[in-house]
C-alpha cells in the first residue's frame, strides 16, 4: 500500500474508525494488527523478519536489564547486532558482495561463474533494523529501561506510518507514546491533515512530475552538459520532495492518531555547509549515525586525524546503508570528505553569514554560500543517482569539459503542475525558514488560511495523475 493510493486511505479510514471506538490497550492491539496487515500487503513472508527482530530484541532487552556483568551484557548486545545486521547483510548486501567478488576475480584472470541468488529486498528493512537496534543499544548503555509489554514493543518496531521509510524513531520517544493513553483533538486532526496535504503535493505533484525529465537524461547515452546539470538539479528536488513527502505524510497520519513522530527534514537546501546540511537532511538517520556509530568509533575524542577517520567511516557506512551498489559507497565517501574538509577549515574561518545576518552584507554572503553549497550537494546527488561507475565518469567529464553543444538542452520539460509545485515549495520553505515555525500559517487570518488550503488542494488535484510511483527510499 502506497500513501499515494486510494486503498491506503480506505485502510486508514477503517483504522481510524476502529481507533476512535477502542480503549487505549485495544487501540494498541488493533494498531499492531493493522501494521502487520500494512506490511504484509507487500509480501506477507517478510513479516517473519520483523517478528524475529522483535522477539530477539525484546528478550535481549529484558536479559540485559537483569544482568549486572558488563561482559555478559556485551554478549547479549552481540546477539542483537548479529541477528539484525545478519538479516540486513543477507537480504540487502549478500548479492552485491558476491557479484563484486566475481567481477574482481574475472578482472584478475581467475574464472568465476556468476551466481544468481534471487534474493528479494524486504521493503523498509534498513529502517526498522536501525530502529530496533537503537533500543538494545540504549539499554546496553543504561540510557533506557526495557518495556515489559511485548505487544507494545512489537508496535514500536512495526508502527505502520513510519515502518517502511522512517523517520527512524527512538524508543525513548515512541514507546512512551505507545504505553500511555493518547488524547485525540481537532487540533491534532487539523495539523495532521495539513502535513498529509503537504506531503502529497511534494510526492505526487513535484517528485513524480520531474521524475520523467530526470530519468530521460540518466538513461541517455550522450546528454549535453546542460542536460546533466539541469537533470541533477531536478533530481535534488525530486529526492527531497519524494523522501520528505513520505515523512510528512507519515507524521501527519501518526499525528491524527495522537502520536508525535520526529521531524526528519528542516529545509536542507538552505544549508551553507555540510555540517549544517546533515543537521537538516534525514535527521533521524544522521542523528542515529552520530549517536550509535560516530561516537562509538571515538567521535572527536582522539585528535584531529582520528576525527577525520571517524567521519569518513561513519559517512561511508551511511552510504552503504542506502544501498548495495558502488555509487552509494562513493556518495558516502564524498559526504565524509566534505565533513572532514569542513571540520578542518571551520576553526580558521567564521561560518559565512553568521554573526550578523541582519545586515545586508550578511544576508548576501549567506545566500551566496547556500547557492554555492547547493551545487556541491548536487554533485553528490549525481553520484547517488548514477546507474554505474562508468556513467559517473562520463557525466563528470561532460560537466567539466565545455564543448560544442554543451549548452544544448533537450531533456523533456517538467509539466506545468510540477513547475507550479516547485514555486509553492520555495514559498513554503522560505516562510518556514524565516519564521522558524513549521506552523507559520496558524497566525494568519481565517480567510488567508482558507485560501492557502484551497490553493494547495487545487494544486494537488491539478498535478494528480492516475499513475503512482513507489517512494524512492522504499528500496533502502
Amino acid at each position: 500500500m502506497l500513501f499515494t493510493e486510494l486503498n491506503f486511505w480506505v485502510f486508514f479510514a477503517v483504522v481510524a474508525a476502529l481507533y476512535i471506538m477502542l480503549p487505549h490497550r485495544g487501540q494498541n492491539r488493533m494498531l499492531l494488527v493493522a501494521s502487520y496487515v500494512f506490511y504484509g500487503a507487500w509480501d506477507w513472508r517478510f513479516l517473519s523478519l520483523i517478528l524475529l527482530s522483535t522477539v530477539v530484541d525484546y528478550l535481549v532487552g529484558l536479559a540485559m536489564a537483569r544482568e549486572p556483568r558488563d561482559q555478559r551484557r556485551r554478549h547479549l548486545l552481540g546477539i542483537s547486532l548479529a541477528v539484525n545486521l545478519g538479516m540486513l547483510g543477507i537480504f540487502k548486501y549478500l548479492g552485491f558482495f558476491v557479484d563484486s567478488f566475481i567481477n574482481l576475480s574475472n578482472s584478475l584472470g581467475i574464472p568465476a561463474d556468476p551466481v544468481v541468488l534471487g534474493i528479494v529486498l524486504p521493503v523498509g528493512i534498513s529502517f526498522y533494523t536501525f530502529q530496533t537496534l537503537s533500543y538494545t543499544i540504549d539499554i546496553y548503555r543504561r540510557d533506557l529501561e526495557p518495556t515489559r509489554d511485548f505487544l507494545d514493543f512489537a508496535l514500536f518496531v512495526a508502527f505502520f506510518p513510519q515502518l517502511v521509510a522512517g523517520p527512524i524513531e527512538r524508543a525513548s520517544n515512541l514507546l512512551p507514546n505507545i504505553s500511555m493513553p493518547r488524547q485525540l483533538s481537532w487540533e491534532a486532526l487539523a495539523r495532521g491533515s495539513v502535513l498529509c496535504l503537504v506531503g502529497l503535493i511534494k510526492k505526487i505533484v513535484i517528485a513524480d512530475g520531474v521524475a520523467p525529465s530526470v530519468d530521460a537524461v540518466y538513461a541517455s547515452a550522450a546528454p549535453s552538459g546542460a542536460d546533466i546539470a539541469v537533470a541533477t538539479w531536478l533530481f535534488a528536488i525530486q529526492i527531497y520532495c519524494d523522501f520528505s513527502g513520505y515523512t510528512d505524510i507519515a507524521r501527519g497520519v501518526a499525528k491524527m492518531l495522537g502520536f508525535g513522530l520526529m521531524r526528519n527534514f528542516a529545509q536542507p537546501y538552505f544549508a551553507a555547509d555540510p555540517q549544517e546540511f546533515w543537521r537538516r537532511w534525514h535527521i533521524s538517520l544522521s542523528t542515529w549515525l552520530r549517536d550509535y556509530l560516530y561516537i562509538s568509533l571515538g567521535g572527536n575524542r582522539g585528535g584531529r586525524w582520528a576525527t577525520y577517520r571517524n567521519l569518513m567511516a561513519t559517512m561511508t557506512l551511511g552510504g552503504i546503508w542506502h544501498g548495495a551498489a558502488w555509487n552509494f559507497v562513493l556518495w558516502g565517501i564524498y559526504q565524509g570528505g566534505l565533513l572532514a574538509v569542513h571540520r578542518a577549515l571551520a576553526g580558521r574561518h567564521q561560518r559565512v553569514g553568521e554573526g550578523d545576518r541582519r545586515s545586508l552584507t550578511g544576508w548576501v554572503l549567506r545566500i551566496g554560500a547556500i547557492l554555492l553549497f547547493f551545487q556541491v550537494v548536487c554533485y553528490g546527488w549525481l553520484l547517488f543517482r548514477a546507474t554505474s561507475f562508468g556513467q559517473i565518469v562520463d557525466f563528470t567529464g561532460r560537466l567539466l569539459t565545455p564543448e560544442a553543444g554543451y549548452l544544448d538542452l533537450s531533456l523533456p520539460p517538467p509539466p506545468v503542475a510540477a513547475l507550479l509545485g516547485m514555486l509553492w515549495l520555495l514559498f513554503w520553505d522560505v516562510l518556514v525558514e524565516h519564521s522558524g515555525n513549521v506552523r507559520f500559517y496558524r497566525g494568519w487570518p481565517v480567510v488567508l488560511r482558507a485560501g492557502l488550503y484551497a490553493g494547495m488542494i487545487y494544486l494537488l488535484a491539478f498535478g494528480a495523475t492516475t499513475q503512482t510511483a513507489a517512494f524512492i527510499y522504499f528500496q533502502f
